[in-house]
């Protein structure tokens, strides 16, 4: 890696700490802590790459291929971090136009994954999957098929058939929304509700889940609507579990919303940009995520290629824009932060490199300069 940047994290030792978080164990016996990588594997990758990751330095170290798979470029972790469900963004499965979700056990002493098994998605182009707060359900977004799926999982990771499928029609005023695009599912803090993201349809389509079965049945009313040309694509909820906040990719902005739970609707509490003003050139937000304080949001912004750091309102959720700063590369497909909160970590596609920036937990500034490591086509940053 090259060296550009530090900051100093002391760690705590106590057994209750290395309970509940895995990778305090895993750093104890001298690994670091444990990452997932997911990639696209059009151009020399081969699937899910394991790293160990110094929280004390900011060193990343790859550990080597995790388990060999076909596009795996977004990944999720069961609740009891045992499991890793990947979305394998395909155009064909089996014959079919159709992408795949897959899943694994999380052997951590080895950082390797055995696969459980793999099921269609439904539709093509599978670029999100998610699990619910149980572990017992899962779901996938499928951005050329313009759907989403969700499936039953069992005691062992596997995965059944879907469940429940949705098959969206219909497109935007923009170019990018020629037809649906389901870009991302997202279970509510209560696990009563999914989200999808249609980037395609300007909306939120709002389901029922029923984690006994993982069956979905639409809300009424069915979707939160954005402003026409918006593009929603990446959600994420505040800690408090009344407010979230959506990426929008066309109009390179995010809105920030109000959650009632019991109704089961979004409201639009704000609406900021993510770009300068009179900016004019290419712009496409991809992810978006907060630290586990909810004090900052952070958004990575494809194209023009920078990070958005937003300080949050504690009375309303509103964002205020803090600074704009490098992404250590091109294309910046996936954002995370460590789980200690003291490193911002960048899976920047174009330029085949994995960015890591140091945080400041105060003022949620970011460091100007980070540290680089190679990797083909990084999509997906995941902690176990």
């Amino acid at each position: 890696m090259v060296r550009m940047s530090r900051r100093r994290f002391l760690q705590g030792s106590s057994a209750a700490a290395l309970g509940a978080y895995p990778w305090a164990s895993f750093a104890q016996r001298g690994g670091g802590m444990l990452l997932f990588v997911g990639t696209q594997t059009e151009k020399g990758s081969k699937g899910i790459y394991a790293y160990s990751f110094d929280a004390t330095t900011g060193e990343l170290t790859q550990k080597g291929l995790a388990a060999e798979a076909e596009s795996p470029t977004f990944l999720a972790l069961s609740p009891d971090r045992k499991v890793l469900f990947a979305a394998n963004e395909l155009d064909e499965y089996q014959g079919k136009k159709s992408g795949a979700v897959s899943s694994y056990t999380v052997d951590r002493n080895a950082a390797k994954l055995t696969k459980v098994n793999e099921v269609s998605a439904g539709g093509p182009g599978t670029c999100h999957v998610s699990v619910d707060h149980t572990g017992r359900c899962a779901f996938a977004a499928n951005y050329g098929g313009g759907s989403a799926a969700s499936f039953s999982v069992d005691k062992t990771g596997k995965l059944s058939e879907a469940v429940s499928f949705f098959q969206y029609t219909g497109h935007g005023p923009k170019p990018q929304q020629a037809g649906p695009r389901g870009h991302r599912v997202t279970v509510s803090p209560d696990n009563k509700y999914l989200f999808v993201n249609d980037l395609g349809l300007d909306e939120i389509h709002v389901y029922h889940l029923d984690a006994s079965t993982a069956k979905l049945t639409p809300q009424d009313p069915p979707a939160w609507k954005a402003l026409p040309g918006s593009g929603p694509r990446a959600l994420a909820f505040h800690p408090n579990g009344k407010w979230a906040y959506c990426a929008n990719e066309v109009g390179s902005s995010v809105n920030v919303l109000d959650w009632d739970a019991k109704k089961g609707v979004f409201t639009t509490a704000q609406l900021i940009s993510t770009v300068p003003e009179g900016h004019t050139g290419p712009s496409a937000p991809s992810e978006i995520i907060i630290d586990k304080a909810g004090r900052f949001v952070y958004l990575a912004n494809r194209l023009d290629d920078f990070m958005v750091s937003f300080s949050v309102s504690p009375t309303d959720g509103k964002l205020t824009l803090l600074e704009r700063t490098s992404c250590g590369g091109k294309t910046p497909r996936h954002i995370a932060l460590d789980p200690t909160g003291r490193w911002l970590l960048v899976a920047n596609q174009a330029t085949d490199n994995l960015s890591v920036f140091a945080r400041d937990e105060k003022t949620g500034k970011l460091s100007s300069e980070g540290k680089n490591l190679p990797l083909s086509r990084p999509q997906c940053i995941v902690f176990v």
